[in-house]
């Protein structure tokens, strides 16, 4: 694939998160993420790619754009086929409230290189690349965290580990107690939790508990531009979760998923650009006479490249080209 695809796809989730930033707040999830979608959408039309929608919005009959199986990019002959996944907004429910660490996300690979991952729960464990091979999703938490910390060279206690805020993380909270470890909850997005784990200056060491499905495939990719590691297993929690997952081709539900069972291959690119302030990206900041500023990440996999980039946007002057 291009090497200009990564810088391609930056545009599109500063689009997005333009689009959804000014509803920050004001309490309406839904026409947060219809703007997202819209201003990602648009932004796909102009990038040299056969791409197909492989993790979206939903469904054809449950999304007008980004559904699952949606053709977008340019269409060429020439185009490379590719296999997207996106999150226009990951955390609706934080832009709605004002809360910190909502993103604009998207992954590339080539066709056939991303799980096709239904919409569920799933269980993970992700750290970064210096924790790489330290840890296993069916050991106890105190196990894991005990190998990180060793792995980074620091005590327990100064291992910080991140989950959801949610009951069903309860047990997970205890043992991370137990050990003597530190605990961030989050409200929501726990694609940002993940990706956090794979830059040294977020603090956090590693990612725990049970999220969306599709969001483990989107950070799987980024963590796997980064060196880092995800292992994960479905959680269906009942008889029509279980059929989609046997109709999508996934035959053993309870295998567990290594980041090459999930994101096969080295031609990935990942990209994000904050909405609100978070962890690893500042949000969108709106200035004077219409501008705007925007903080995005893009990485690559084949070459290790990972670009930070800042952004000054004339909203006056926003136009789409090729």
């Amino acid at each position: 694939m291009k090497e200009d695809l990564a810088l391609g796809l930056v545009r599109v989730t500063e689009a997005a998160a333009l689009g959804c930033a000014k509803f920050l707040g004001r309490g309406d999830k839904i026409a947060a993420d219809e703007a997202a979608v819209d201003g990602m959408r648009k932004y796909f039309d102009v990038i040299d790619i056969n791409g197909t929608v492989v993790i979206g919005e939903g469904e054809m009959d449950e999304a007008p754009m980004l559904y699952i199986g949606e053709k977008v990019g340019m269409q060429q002959k020439s185009s490379f086929e590719v296999d997207i996944a996106v999150d226009p907004l990951d955390g609706t429910n934080l832009v709605a409230r004002g809360l910190p660490n909502a993103l604009s996300v998207v992954a590339v690979a080539k066709k056939k290189c991303l799980l096709h991952a239904p919409d569920m729960y799933m269980d993970k464990i992700a750290v970064g690349p210096k924790a790489y091979g330290t840890i296993d999703i069916d050991a106890p938490i105190q196990h894991n965290i005990k190998c990180v910390a060793r792995a980074l060279g620091k005590r327990v206690e100064d291992i910080t580990v991140i989950m959801l805020d949610r009951e069903r993380h309860k047990d997970l909270m205890d043992g991370v107690r137990e050990v003597g470890a530190r605990i961030k909850l989050i409200k929501d997005g726990d694609i940002a939790a993940a990706i956090a784990t794979g830059f040294e200056d977020t603090g956090v060491d590693m990612m725990v508990g049970k999220g969306g499905a599709p969001e483990g495939v989107i950070a799987a990719a980024a963590l796997k531009c980064l060196g880092g590691e995800i292992q994960a297993r479905l959680s269906p929690s009942n008889e029509e979760e279980i059929k989609r997952c046997r109709n999508m081709g996934i035959k053993d539900i309870n295998k567990v998923l290594f980041i090459d069972d999930i994101v096969k291959g080295e031609d990935v690119y990942f990209a994000a650009t904050g909405v609100s302030d978070g962890d690893l990206l500042k949000g969108v900041v709106y200035h004077s006479n219409n501008r705007a500023k925007t903080h995005s990440v893009v990485m690559r996999c084949k070459t290790g490249t990972i670009r930070v980039i800042s952004a000054i946007h004339d909203l006056n002057k926003k136009v789409i080209t090729v």
